[in-house]
């Protein structure tokens, strides 16, 4: 809590010195932030501003979260093994053990944040989600919190920026891509944070030798535990897949999803992935680590129906049987509902759209309750960039 405190102190510092700094004087008309920074809500409560929530999550995974007090109202925790494929009462498809409440060190101190988060006097929610993918989860949600929520997503197509990649990216892979069959290469990646174990490292590379697929496969540096570097530990695995196989420290993900002969996408079910990838109408293998990923997992497996579940640990023969269900003995049936709903994320963020109409909905939304008579006023945003970009290249006429 005094760390929380430092915190507010220094962020109403930092914006009564930009307040003063301005040359046209406008009154700061609300702050948008990021849930996970939720001190900044007191920090609006102490300018007397009204404050925004920003959740770049999906629904269901939010719904995952705000539904721990429940749980513990109906002696579910401390949660048991036995009881671990059990279906969470109104979260379908959602076991207990899906929950990200489930494998945390302390109950208490997450149970902790989500009741602090419940509580935040917000007077709106926003979610890089789509209409057409969380109808339920959005009906759930509303019901809960009680305030107008907005889906302007998937964000990076209604408006695309520059890459801001962490990691230089690796172009090398171009050539060999443009080689491969339509729909043929499985792309692998588990984002910038997951990491396996060297033992889970040979069984991923000799499953995927065994596949007889041809891969693109992400190995970043810190992606396996323990080991500075993996070029040694795939010598063998590299003279046995030749030219059929592809590896590279990064590569712009959005880039090689729109690529044609990607034919699946082997995943951590992180929810950036996971909307880049239906938006491309890219089939997956959902291998979830942490966080809300089990839930994404499943609703990509189950709800959405583009994509096949790898739960159980790293065994090569297992990763074989789902690469070829994915790329051969299912892959036309998943394909097809993929590219269906790619079509429909398209048509949300075209005029006229679910996304498009609830962005402007939002702006109407601001506009209507804090800008007033300051009809030119700027909205100052702490929240990520990926907003701001969204914000203010698709409305700024309007403000």
């Amino acid at each position: 809590m005094e760390e929380q405190g430092g915190t507010i102190e220094v962020l109403i510092e930092m914006i009564e010195e930009q307040q003063l700094e301005r040359q046209d004087h406008q009154e700061l008309p609300c702050i948008i932030y990021d849930l996970l920074v939720y001190s900044a809500e007191a920090v609006a409560h102490h300018l007397k501003l009204p404050s925004i929530v920003l959740q770049t999550s999906s629904v269901a995974s939010v719904l995952s979260y705000y539904i721990c007090p429940e749980i513990k109202k109906e002696g579910y925790t401390p949660f048991q093994e036995s009881k671990s494929l059990e279906l969470v009462p109104e979260l379908y498809p959602l076991r207990f053990k899906d929950l990200p409440v489930f494998n945390v060190k302390s109950v208490d101190d997450f149970q902790q944040f989500v009741t602090t988060a419940l509580n935040l006097r917000t007077s709106c929610m926003i979610l890089n989600s789509i209409d057409c993918l969380e109808q339920q989860s959005l009906m759930q949600l509303r019901q809960k919190l009680q305030v107008p929520i907005f889906l302007i997503g998937p964000m990076h197509k209604l408006v695309p920026v520059p890459s801001s990649s962490l990691l230089e990216e690796d172009r090398s892979y171009i050539s060999w891509l443009d080689k491969q069959t339509d729909n043929s290469v499985l792309y692998v990646s588990f984002g910038s944070i997951a990491a396996v174990e060297e033992k889970e490292l040979a069984e991923m590379a000799w499953g995927l030798a065994n596949s007889k697929q041809p891969f693109l496969w992400v190995l970043r540096p810190g992606s396996v535990r323990m080991s500075e570097s993996v070029d040694s530990l795939l010598d063998d695995f590299k003279e046995t897949v030749g030219e059929r196989g592809c590896i590279v420290k990064w590569a712009p993900q959005k880039e090689v999803l729109a690529h044609s002969a990607v034919g699946g996408f082997w995943s951590h079910c992180g929810w950036n992935s996971t909307l880049e990838s239906v938006s491309e109408g890219v089939p997956m293998i959902c291998r979830p680590f942490t966080a809300d990923q089990k839930v994404l997992s499943r609703y990509v497996s189950q709800v959405w129906r583009v994509g096949i579940e790898l739960e159980n640990v790293f065994e090569r023969g297992e990763i074989e049987r789902a690469i070829k269900l994915l790329m051969v003995e299912k892959g036309e049936e998943i394909r097809q509902r993929a590219a269906e709903l790619k079509l429909e994320l398209q048509l949300s963020v075209q005029k006229g759209g679910s996304s498009y109409n609830s962005l402007n909905e939002l702006v109407e939304f601001i506009v209507s309750v804090y800008v007033g008579i300051f009809v030119k006023t700027k909205i100052h945003i702490l929240c990520r960039r990926e907003v701001f970009e969204a914000y203010w290249c698709r409305n700024k006429h309007k403000i």
